[in-house]
Protein backbone atom coordinates (compact mmCIF):
# COMPACT_ATOMS: atom_id res chain seq x y z
CA UNK A 1 0.00 0.00 0.00
CA UNK A 2 3.04 2.24 1.02
CA UNK A 3 4.75 1.92 -2.52
CA UNK A 4 1.56 2.69 -4.09
CA UNK A 5 0.66 6.17 -2.12
CA UNK A 6 4.22 7.60 -1.57
CA UNK A 7 4.78 8.56 -5.18
CA UNK A 8 1.39 10.60 -5.53
CA UNK A 9 2.47 12.49 -1.74
CA UNK A 10 6.14 12.74 -3.47
CA UNK A 11 4.62 14.39 -6.45
CA UNK A 12 2.52 17.09 -4.68
CA UNK A 13 5.61 18.03 -2.10
CA UNK A 14 7.38 18.79 -5.70
CA UNK A 15 4.39 20.75 -6.86
CA UNK A 16 4.75 22.82 -3.50
CA UNK A 17 8.31 23.34 -3.69
CA UNK A 18 8.05 24.93 -7.29
CA UNK A 19 5.22 27.11 -5.93
CA UNK A 20 7.59 28.02 -2.81
CA UNK A 21 11.02 28.05 -4.94
CA UNK A 22 9.13 31.10 -7.60
CA UNK A 23 7.82 33.01 -4.87
CA UNK A 24 11.13 33.28 -3.04
CA UNK A 25 13.34 33.34 -6.64
CA UNK A 26 10.46 36.52 -7.20
CA UNK A 27 9.02 35.14 -10.12
CA UNK A 28 6.19 34.76 -8.39
CA UNK A 29 4.17 37.07 -5.84
CA UNK A 30 2.60 35.84 -3.11
CA UNK A 31 -0.86 38.26 -3.67
CA UNK A 32 -1.03 36.61 -6.82
CA UNK A 33 -2.38 33.03 -4.83
CA UNK A 34 -5.72 35.02 -4.11
CA UNK A 35 -6.35 34.94 -8.15
CA UNK A 36 -4.89 31.45 -8.82
CA UNK A 37 -7.43 30.36 -5.44
CA UNK A 38 -10.18 31.56 -7.74
CA UNK A 39 -9.77 29.75 -10.62
CA UNK A 40 -9.31 26.80 -8.26
CA UNK A 41 -12.75 27.29 -6.77
CA UNK A 42 -14.42 28.08 -9.60
CA UNK A 43 -13.33 26.67 -12.85
CA UNK A 44 -10.96 23.27 -11.77
CA UNK A 45 -12.63 22.17 -8.33
CA UNK A 46 -16.16 21.98 -10.34
CA UNK A 47 -14.35 20.55 -13.58
CA UNK A 48 -12.88 17.80 -11.41
CA UNK A 49 -15.86 16.82 -9.61
CA UNK A 50 -17.81 16.36 -13.31
CA UNK A 51 -15.16 14.27 -15.12
CA UNK A 52 -15.05 12.40 -11.88
CA UNK A 53 -19.17 11.34 -12.49
CA UNK A 54 -18.58 11.12 -16.49
CA UNK A 55 -15.83 8.59 -15.82
CA UNK A 56 -17.89 6.24 -14.30
CA UNK A 57 -20.39 3.80 -15.83
CA UNK A 58 -24.03 3.96 -14.39
CA UNK A 59 -25.95 1.82 -12.53
CA UNK A 60 -28.98 1.37 -9.68
CA UNK A 61 -26.14 -0.40 -7.68
CA UNK A 62 -23.55 2.68 -8.33
CA UNK A 63 -26.04 5.04 -7.34
CA UNK A 64 -26.88 3.59 -4.28
CA UNK A 65 -23.43 3.57 -3.29
CA UNK A 66 -22.84 6.72 -3.82
CA UNK A 67 -25.85 7.73 -2.19
CA UNK A 68 -24.32 5.32 1.04
CA UNK A 69 -21.20 7.02 1.11
CA UNK A 70 -22.84 10.06 1.55
CA UNK A 71 -25.10 9.64 4.59
CA UNK A 72 -22.23 7.49 5.90
CA UNK A 73 -19.19 10.08 5.79
CA UNK A 74 -21.14 13.10 6.68
CA UNK A 75 -22.73 10.82 9.60
CA UNK A 76 -18.26 10.29 10.56
CA UNK A 77 -18.04 13.91 10.42
CA UNK A 78 -21.14 14.78 12.43
CA UNK A 79 -20.25 12.11 15.11
CA UNK A 80 -16.44 13.47 15.36
CA UNK A 81 -17.57 16.68 15.93
CA UNK A 82 -19.86 15.76 18.78
CA UNK A 83 -16.92 14.06 20.20
CA UNK A 84 -15.24 17.09 20.15
CA UNK A 85 -18.03 19.38 21.82
CA UNK A 86 -18.33 17.38 24.39
CA UNK A 87 -14.62 17.62 24.98
CA UNK A 88 -13.75 21.34 24.69
CA UNK A 89 -17.01 22.79 25.14
CA UNK A 90 -16.29 24.73 28.12
CA UNK A 91 -13.15 26.16 26.69
CA UNK A 92 -14.82 27.49 23.34
CA UNK A 93 -14.38 31.02 24.84
CA UNK A 94 -11.04 30.63 23.63
CA UNK A 95 -11.26 30.97 20.27
CA UNK A 96 -8.67 28.61 20.15
CA UNK A 97 -10.34 25.70 20.55
CA UNK A 98 -13.24 26.50 17.84
CA UNK A 99 -10.38 26.89 15.38
CA UNK A 100 -9.12 23.04 16.78
CA UNK A 101 -12.49 21.46 16.33
CA UNK A 102 -13.02 22.78 12.82
CA UNK A 103 -9.44 21.98 11.72
CA UNK A 104 -10.16 18.43 13.12
CA UNK A 105 -12.77 17.25 11.03
CA UNK A 106 -12.47 19.29 7.74
CA UNK A 107 -10.14 18.25 5.47
CA UNK A 108 -9.09 18.42 2.31
CA UNK A 109 -11.07 15.57 0.65
CA UNK A 110 -10.80 16.84 -2.82
CA UNK A 111 -7.80 18.41 -4.22
CA UNK A 112 -5.59 16.13 -2.32
CA UNK A 113 -7.84 13.49 -1.63
CA UNK A 114 -9.08 12.45 -4.73
CA UNK A 115 -5.54 11.96 -6.43
CA UNK A 116 -4.57 9.83 -3.17
CA UNK A 117 -8.18 7.92 -3.77
CA UNK A 118 -6.95 7.04 -7.18
CA UNK A 119 -3.14 5.52 -6.39
CA UNK A 120 -4.92 3.35 -3.64
CA UNK A 121 -7.67 2.20 -6.10
CA UNK A 122 -6.61 2.64 -9.15
CA UNK A 123 -8.88 0.35 -11.24
CA UNK A 124 -12.00 2.02 -9.22
CA UNK A 125 -13.48 5.49 -10.59
CA UNK A 126 -16.33 5.31 -8.49
CA UNK A 127 -13.86 6.17 -5.62
CA UNK A 128 -13.28 9.77 -7.51
CA UNK A 129 -16.77 10.47 -7.06
CA UNK A 130 -16.47 9.35 -3.60
CA UNK A 131 -13.93 12.09 -3.35
CA UNK A 132 -16.66 14.76 -4.71
CA UNK A 133 -19.51 13.20 -2.56
CA UNK A 134 -17.46 13.71 0.19
CA UNK A 135 -16.88 17.64 -0.89
CA UNK A 136 -20.44 18.05 -0.57
CA UNK A 137 -20.84 16.65 2.38
CA UNK A 138 -18.48 18.49 4.24
CA UNK A 139 -19.66 21.85 2.46
CA UNK A 140 -23.04 21.24 4.43
CA UNK A 141 -21.13 20.90 8.01
CA UNK A 142 -18.80 24.20 6.73
CA UNK A 143 -21.62 26.52 6.30
CA UNK A 144 -23.18 25.03 9.12
CA UNK A 145 -21.66 23.66 11.85
CA UNK A 146 -18.39 24.89 11.18
CA UNK A 147 -19.56 28.40 10.96
CA UNK A 148 -20.75 27.80 14.16
CA UNK A 149 -17.47 27.16 15.72
CA UNK A 150 -15.52 29.69 14.33
CA UNK A 151 -18.04 32.30 14.96
CA UNK A 152 -19.59 31.34 18.21
CA UNK A 153 -22.78 32.75 16.70
CA UNK A 154 -25.25 30.78 15.18
CA UNK A 155 -26.78 34.02 13.22
CA UNK A 156 -23.67 32.79 10.82
CA UNK A 157 -25.30 29.52 10.05
CA UNK A 158 -26.70 29.24 7.02
CA UNK A 159 -27.79 26.60 5.18
CA UNK A 160 -28.35 28.42 1.76
CA UNK A 161 -24.35 28.54 1.70
CA UNK A 162 -24.07 25.36 2.20
CA UNK A 163 -25.62 24.42 -0.98
CA UNK A 164 -25.06 27.41 -3.17
CA UNK A 165 -21.64 26.76 -3.33
CA UNK A 166 -19.55 25.51 -6.48
CA UNK A 167 -18.76 22.03 -5.31
CA UNK A 168 -22.65 21.09 -4.89
CA UNK A 169 -23.63 22.82 -8.25
CA UNK A 170 -21.25 20.97 -9.86
CA UNK A 171 -22.48 17.82 -8.32
CA UNK A 172 -25.75 19.10 -9.26
CA UNK A 173 -25.04 19.28 -12.88
CA UNK A 174 -22.97 16.23 -13.01
CA UNK A 175 -25.64 13.94 -11.44
CA UNK A 176 -27.79 14.03 -14.92
CA UNK A 177 -24.76 13.84 -17.16
CA UNK A 178 -24.15 10.43 -14.75
CA UNK A 179 -27.55 9.25 -15.10
CA UNK A 180 -28.78 10.19 -18.26
CA UNK A 181 -24.99 8.71 -19.52
CA UNK A 182 -24.78 12.05 -21.80
CA UNK A 183 -22.15 11.86 -24.01
CA UNK A 184 -19.96 14.95 -25.02
CA UNK A 185 -17.77 15.19 -27.84
CA UNK A 186 -14.35 14.23 -27.66
CA UNK A 187 -13.07 17.71 -27.71
CA UNK A 188 -15.19 18.73 -24.98
CA UNK A 189 -14.43 15.72 -22.78
CA UNK A 190 -10.95 15.80 -22.95
CA UNK A 191 -10.95 19.62 -21.89
CA UNK A 192 -13.03 18.64 -18.91
CA UNK A 193 -10.86 15.89 -18.20
CA UNK A 194 -7.19 18.09 -18.13
CA UNK A 195 -9.08 20.68 -15.94
CA UNK A 196 -9.85 18.74 -13.80
CA UNK A 197 -6.69 17.34 -14.04
CA UNK A 198 -5.03 20.35 -12.75
CA UNK A 199 -6.48 20.43 -9.45
CA UNK A 200 -3.62 19.12 -7.37
CA UNK A 201 -0.66 20.90 -8.90
CA UNK A 202 -2.97 24.41 -8.63
CA UNK A 203 -3.69 23.56 -5.05
CA UNK A 204 -0.62 22.34 -3.96
CA UNK A 205 1.76 25.52 -5.84
CA UNK A 206 -0.67 28.04 -3.90
CA UNK A 207 0.25 26.39 -0.93
CA UNK A 208 3.86 26.59 -1.61
CA UNK A 209 3.53 30.16 -2.24
CA UNK A 210 1.67 30.94 1.35
CA UNK A 211 4.48 28.80 2.61
CA UNK A 212 6.88 30.85 1.44
CA UNK A 213 6.20 34.49 3.14
CA UNK A 214 5.49 31.97 6.64
CA UNK A 215 7.42 32.08 9.62
CA UNK A 216 9.20 28.60 9.62
CA UNK A 217 9.41 29.39 13.62
CA UNK A 218 6.13 29.90 13.97
CA UNK A 219 4.87 27.01 12.10
CA UNK A 220 6.89 24.39 13.95
CA UNK A 221 7.08 25.96 17.30
CA UNK A 222 3.47 26.20 18.52
CA UNK A 223 2.71 23.36 20.76
CA UNK A 224 -1.01 23.84 20.40
CA UNK A 225 -0.99 23.34 16.67
CA UNK A 226 0.44 20.50 16.93
CA UNK A 227 -2.53 19.09 18.97
CA UNK A 228 -5.04 19.67 15.91
CA UNK A 229 -2.60 18.02 13.42
CA UNK A 230 -2.36 14.96 16.03
CA UNK A 231 -6.55 15.07 15.76
CA UNK A 232 -6.92 15.50 12.51
CA UNK A 233 -3.78 13.21 11.06
CA UNK A 234 -4.13 10.43 13.20
CA UNK A 235 -7.23 10.22 15.56
CA UNK A 236 -9.96 11.37 12.84
CA UNK A 237 -8.57 8.75 10.82
CA UNK A 238 -8.20 5.76 13.92
CA UNK A 239 -11.98 7.04 14.36
CA UNK A 240 -13.22 7.17 11.34
CA UNK A 241 -11.90 3.41 10.80
CA UNK A 242 -13.43 2.41 14.05
CA UNK A 243 -17.44 2.95 12.75
CA UNK A 244 -17.08 2.15 9.28
CA UNK A 245 -15.25 -1.46 10.24
CA UNK A 246 -18.03 -2.39 12.13
CA UNK A 247 -20.92 -1.57 9.22
CA UNK A 248 -21.46 -5.08 7.68
CA UNK A 249 -23.30 -3.68 4.63
CA UNK A 250 -20.58 -1.37 3.42
CA UNK A 251 -18.04 -3.16 0.93
CA UNK A 252 -14.31 -2.71 1.40
CA UNK A 253 -13.82 -0.18 -1.14
CA UNK A 254 -16.32 2.32 0.27
CA UNK A 255 -14.71 1.67 3.92
CA UNK A 256 -11.67 2.29 2.39
CA UNK A 257 -12.37 5.35 0.34
CA UNK A 258 -13.96 7.03 4.25
CA UNK A 259 -10.38 6.12 5.71
CA UNK A 260 -8.26 7.34 3.77
CA UNK A 261 -10.04 10.74 2.78
CA UNK A 262 -9.99 11.10 6.69
CA UNK A 263 -6.16 11.06 6.34
CA UNK A 264 -5.93 14.38 4.63
CA UNK A 265 -4.91 17.65 6.15
CA UNK A 266 -6.82 20.58 7.16
CA UNK A 267 -8.84 22.25 3.91
CA UNK A 268 -8.06 25.71 3.08
CA UNK A 269 -11.74 26.50 3.69
CA UNK A 270 -10.82 26.71 7.56
CA UNK A 271 -8.13 29.92 6.60
CA UNK A 272 -10.96 31.26 4.33
CA UNK A 273 -13.24 31.12 7.16
CA UNK A 274 -11.31 32.52 9.85
CA UNK A 275 -10.45 35.12 7.63
CA UNK A 276 -14.05 36.36 6.59
CA UNK A 277 -15.14 36.31 10.19
CA UNK A 278 -11.58 37.36 11.69
CA UNK A 279 -10.87 34.71 13.85
CA UNK A 280 -7.52 33.33 15.06
CA UNK A 281 -6.42 34.06 11.04
CA UNK A 282 -2.97 33.39 11.54
CA UNK A 283 -3.02 29.79 14.14
CA UNK A 284 -5.94 29.07 11.12
CA UNK A 285 -3.63 29.01 8.83
CA UNK A 286 -0.44 27.39 10.40
CA UNK A 287 -3.17 24.73 10.73
CA UNK A 288 -3.94 24.36 7.49
CA UNK A 289 0.00 24.54 6.41
CA UNK A 290 1.55 22.18 9.33
CA UNK A 291 -1.09 19.24 8.77
CA UNK A 292 -0.76 19.38 4.91
CA UNK A 293 3.43 19.17 5.27
CA UNK A 294 3.20 16.16 8.08
CA UNK A 295 0.44 14.95 5.79
CA UNK A 296 3.40 13.86 3.64
CA UNK A 297 4.52 11.37 6.16
CA UNK A 298 1.40 10.39 8.00
CA UNK A 299 -0.59 9.80 4.93
CA UNK A 300 1.56 6.72 4.41
CA UNK A 301 1.74 5.42 7.46
CA UNK A 302 -1.89 5.36 8.36
CA UNK A 303 -2.67 3.80 5.43
CA UNK A 304 -0.60 0.49 6.19
CA UNK A 305 -2.70 0.63 9.57
CA UNK A 306 -5.96 1.02 8.12
CA UNK A 307 -6.23 0.37 4.56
Amino acid sequence: MIKLILPTVALMLVYMSIGFTLCKVKKAVVSHAKSLSAILIYVLGPMMIINSFLGLEYSTDNLIKIGTYFIVSLCVQVLFFGILYVIFRKKYNDSKYRILSVGSVLGNVGFIGMPILASVFPDTPIVLVYSSINVMSMNLIVFTIGTYMITNDKRYVTFKNAILNPTTLAIIVAMPLFIFKVDFPEFADDAIGLLGKMVTPFCMFILGMRLSEASFVKIFTRPFVYITCALKLLVFPAFAFLIVHWIPFLDDVLKGAIVVLAMTPSGAIIESLAELHECEQDFAANVVLLTTILSVITIPLMAMLFV
